[in-house]
């Protein structure tokens, strides 16, 4: 098993808090997912993904704290790995990018033949490590390919081609869990399947400008700057704020602009 977590924000955000601050932070629950971590974040200014990985605890990684504390961008996907299929290694370790778009995922995909033969000879090419995980986003990505649809901006064919690989994923008998997460900046697909999905909508009007104190008596910094408007997508609840289940076979498409928002595009 392994931990996500989406943010979708409408300005530059501190990511520190659901990385290494709260209660159920990525850095604390990293003690149960030892096997890397990593951090891609993307600034909407230079349009561009920055990618950051590593293979130690993240709680123990003194680089992984450095870059929760200094990090900031309009989106985020993270990932602590608990390895099933692949040694410990950078080229294993989540998000994976291809172009445009980042992946990661948690679960484990038994019916890899399956995707394997239905993966393109180029997208095949592209995988640099073991992980049933990267194979699946090749698996997705041929579908993209197909429909025409990878390198363009999300729309509704992007949502009827990736509710349709989902769909084909959900149906076939012991696929296995395939929760992920899929960027291009723009819009963050989030997908539950035999896997935990929890999401917490933040605004202007939240409660919470300064700080909080937590069940356990931890005091949290949380600074929300008036016009701050921002969507989480996580596999656990990582604060006490009102997070909701996503019910499992739901796919949902997370929006940036012009203030995030989500809505469902299958279930």
């Amino acid at each position: 098993m392994c931990r996500l977590l989406g943010i979708a924000a409408n300005e530059s955000t501190e990511f520190k808090i659901v990385l290494r601050e709260a209660p159920r932070s990525l850095a604390a629950l990293s003690r149960e997912h030892r096997d890397g971590w990593g951090i891609a974040v993307f600034d909407a200014v230079s349009r561009r993904w920055q990618v950051d990985k590593g293979v130690v605890c993240a709680c123990d990684d003194e680089r992984f704290h450095r870059l929760a504390i200094g990090t900031r961008g309009e989106v985020l996907i993270s990932h602590i790995r608990q390895k099933t299929i692949g040694d410990t290694a950078l080229v294993n370790t989540h998000p994976f990018e291809r172009g445009r778009w980042i992946f990661a995922h948690n679960g484990t995909v038994k019916d890899v033949a399956w995707l394997r033969a239905n993966a393109s000879h180029v997208r095949l090419a592209e995988i640099q490590g073991e992980t049933d995980s990267e194979l699946l986003f090749a698996w997705l990505l041929t579908h993209l390919d197909e429909a025409g649809v990878t390198d363009a901006p999300a729309g509704p064919e992007t949502d009827r081609a990736i509710g349709a690989i989902a769909r084909a994923g959900r149906e076939r008998p012991d696929f296995g869990a395939f929760n992920f997460l899929l960027s291009d900046g723009s819009a963050t697909y989030a997908h539950r399947f035999g896997r935990s999905m929890f999401l917490l909508e933040r605004s202007p009007e939240d409660a919470v400008v300064s700080s909080r104190t937590t069940r356990d008596g931890t005091i949290l910094e949380t600074p929300w700057s008036p016009g701050r408007t921002a969507v989480f997508v996580a596999s656990e609840r990582i604060t006490d704020e009102p997070w909701q289940s996503i019910e499992d076979g739901t796919l949902l498409r997370i929006e940036r602009r012009p203030s995030p928002h989500w809505r469902l595009v299958a279930s």
